[in-house]
């Protein structure tokens, strides 16, 4: 017998760091780790003491043996892991890591961060680990958790535990949590570094990219981003009406416009007891909705989705899960490509009135043209090799990635939609000035990505520190 991590998985390396018998990979010293959907556990190796799941912070990790019947797959997927043909014969330990500063030149460091998502605390606790400094969190909402609660989705309970992470870092006797405090209206970058012997923006990407085409400003035509701020309970959230919406388009295939539609098309019942907003149960429960068309532009086998949040998408109840044009070809066992392939193939037009029940339907080889309507969205048009599609929808909901926004003071590469930056170091802004996350590398990766990512930007902080340009001294120099 042997754990299992399944589909909730983040890749923050919790569990490989616990794990007495080195049978989790990748680890973060090897080549794939941040390559793969998920971690691994080698059920060969596999003792059974149960620390990975103690130590995982988003409950995704259990024994083979209670896995319910939809997670029943990944006790396969974990060992297949290792059977590759290119996997190594005994994965060698990693070598023990030491600090590369002497922390005992480090005084005790006043630092705020701006923000309180998962790259800020983990950047924190870093940072409480390695000093004695004292850390101010500045959060522009009245809630703490950034994307880890206005970002997950609330039917993955698992993954939202992470938020106990950040409740805990909160919670240390050396933080402050000051809330309602906009960097840029409220206190200008230049004052924090006035203020503080280091300053981390761990902002996060809060724009949206835009289709590009005629149309996407009407009424209906809504992004991602909105959506989920919706069934969330984001404080800004607008309302979604779906009193007259039986299809949706999701224009992308990324996780997040697997998230939307799953949570658009399946039972409001399922959602009962999770932390979905009051005002969206409502919505859900008087919903007309029938069909979700989620449009790739490219094909199956380039789906930006995670296998593992396609798997749980085919797991939903009173959903039919359908492919719609040419299968992938060629796909190789246990790929994503696979699992579309398997899908229940779907031959009537995209433009037809929706069936009895309700359904997914995944359309690949598309390439929006035009939403089109008069005051509101009445459908969207569509490019590919059979020619030209107009699906008819009340609602388009633009899924195809966030953007960084300019934050007044900061430096900002639009061209990049993110703060340009040296291993985290802002660059053209005053010494001790750091980026992490989203805000850093751009809108890419999960929640556990966000920890190596924290490492890089406090190991420049403790480096800079250790050599005296930040700190009480270095502060009132420059002052």
């Amino acid at each position: 017998m042997a754990f299992a991590i399944t589909q909730n998985c983040c890749s923050d390396a919790s569990c490989v760091s616990v794990c007495p018998v080195n049978c989790i990979h990748p680890t973060p010293d090897e080549p794939e780790f941040g390559h793969t959907e998920t971690l691994f556990v080698d059920p060969d190796t596999c003792i059974d003491c149960g620390a990975c799941a103690d130590a995982c912070p988003v409950d995704a990790i259990a024994p083979t043996w209670v896995l319910r019947a939809d997670q029943q797959v990944y006790a396969q997927v974990n060992a297949d892991w290792f059977t590759r043909p290119d996997a190594p014969a005994a994965p060698v330990w990693d070598a023990p890591r030491f600090p590369t500063v002497d922390l005992s030149a480090i005084g005790r460091l006043e630092v705020a961060i701006v923000g309180t998502g998962p790259a800020a605390v983990y950047a924190a606790q870093s940072i409480l680990r390695a000093t004695e400094a004292r850390v101010t969190f500045l959060e522009r909402l009245q809630t703490p958790g950034g994307l880890a609660r206005y970002g997950v989705a609330p039917d993955h309970p698992g993954t939202r535990r992470v938020l106990e992470h950040t409740t805990a870092v909160l919670q240390h006797p050396r933080v402050t949590l000051r809330t309602g405090v906009e960097v840029g209206r409220d206190i200008t970058p230049a004052e924090l570094a006035q203020r503080y012997d280091a300053v981390l923006y761990a902002t996060g990407a809060a724009g949206d990219k835009a289709l590009g085409v005629p149309g996407e400003e009407l009424a209906g035509s809504v992004s991602a981003r909105e959506v989920v701020n919706w069934y969330t309970g984001h404080p800004e959230a607008a309302p979604v009406d779906l009193s007259r919406v039986r299809r949706v388009v999701v224009v992308g295939t990324g996780n997040v416009a697997l998230d939307v539609a799953r949570m658009l098309a399946g039972d409001a019942g399922r959602l009962a007891g999770t932390q979905t907003s009051p005002a969206a149960l409502a919505a859900l429960r008087t919903s007309a909705l029938r069909e979700v068309v989620v449009v790739g532009r490219r094909g199956a086998a380039e789906a930006a989705c995670s296998s593992s949040e396609l798997r749980a998408l085919t797991h939903l109840a009173g959903v039919r899960t359908v492919l719609t044009g040419k299968a992938p070809d060629d796909a190789a066992p246990g790929s994503k490509a696979e699992l579309f392939a398997g899908l229940e193939r779907f031959d009537d037009d995209l433009g037809a009135a929706s069936e009895p029940g309700r359904r997914i339907v995944f359309a690949f080889g598309l390439a929006a043209e035009e939403v089109v309507g008069d005051e509101r969205v009445e459908g969207i048009t569509f490019t590919g090799t059979e020619g030209t599609t107009t699906v008819p929808a009340e609602l388009v909901v633009r899924a195809i990635g966030h953007r960084g926004t300019e934050l007044p003071g900061l430096p900002f590469d639009d061209e990049a939609g993110r703060v340009p930056h040296e291993a985290g170091r802002v660059v053209g802004a005053p010494t001790g000035t750091y980026v992490v996350g989203w805000a850093k590398r751009g809108p890419s990766g999960g929640i556990g990505a966000n920890r190596s990512d924290a490492e890089e930007t406090v190991g420049s902080l403790l480096a800079d520190a250790a050599a005296g340009l930040i700190g009480r001294t270095a502060r009132a120099r420059r002052r």
